[in-house]
């Protein structure tokens, strides 16, 4: 059997460290665990954003999602953040309240979620999303399946 990883960490390099910090961890509520660091500009902070998977798109996929989103696609940029939230219009609210620019409003998916899109800390643009209902109903709604199904 082929290992599995047991930990998806993505690390954002920032120029910009205090704000990012107070995004992730004091507006959004990330979890810190302590990390090491020599001190001075050495800095470093791991949060826990729950579960962590990675989702592969294709250009088309991503420009669609963008679409369906109302927000403009980011140029260049091939990763941006995707964290499920239990309110997405509370979450947008609590980041417009702390300053953050709101990309674009909730709007229902098609897949069947609430999404919203923000300018995050560092030139990442970050989706918040809230399921509207379980994936055991989802799949079986059209468009669901892997892609060794389509």
């Amino acid at each position: 059997m082929t290992p599995r990883p047991r930990q998806l960490r993505l690390i954002i390099e920032t120029d910009d460290f205090d704000e990012a910090l107070r995004f992730y961890r004091d507006v959004l509520g990330m979890t810190e665990q302590p990390a090491f660091g020599s001190g001075g500009d050495d800095r470093v902070a791991i949060l826990h954003a729950g579960l962590a998977t990675i989702e592969l798109a294709s250009p088309t996929h991503t420009r669609n999602i963008d679409a369906i989103e109302g927000a403009p696609h980011a140029a260049g940029s091939k990763l941006r953040l995707a964290l499920e939230v239990d309110d997405t219009e509370a979450t947008v609210a609590a980041t417009e309240g702390a300053g953050v620019p709101t990309i674009a409003t909730p709007t229902i998916t098609p897949f069947r979620s609430l999404n919203a899109r923000v300018q995050g800390p560092s030139g990442w643009q970050v989706t918040f999303f809230e399921e509207l209902e379980p994936l055991e109903e989802r799949v079986h709604s059209e468009g669901f399946a892997t892609d060794d199904q389509r």
